[in-house]
């Protein structure tokens, strides 16, 4: 998986972090826990599955799936060759 910090050292509040992340046909990310920030995850290519709480819902390009605080999210690139790529934001 690659990771890029679009808003540098010192996010704007009430921003903590803007990523955009690229992951590899195949791949996926394990069930992980928010737990210091809300976020919001927009697919800008690509398809897959976001399991939100343990429950799968389909992404594919302009989905957008809100992570309040406590909630857990993993996901898993649908196309063995095509990367699946998002942009992550963070609120405080």
């Amino acid at each position: 998986m690659l990771v890029w910090n679009l808003c540098g050292a010192a996010p704007e509040p009430p921003f903590a972090a803007i990523l955009a992340c690229e992951l590899e046909g195949g791949g996926s990310v394990g069930t992980h826990l928010q737990q210091e920030f809300a976020e919001v995850l927009i697919v800008v290519e690509g398809e897959g599955v976001a399991r939100v709480g343990g429950s799968p819902v389909p992404i594919q390009s302009g989905a957008v799936v809100q992570l309040p605080l406590g909630q857990t999210l993993a996901l898993e690139n649908a196309s063995a060759e095509r990367p699946l790529r998002y942009l992550i934001v963070k609120a405080k």
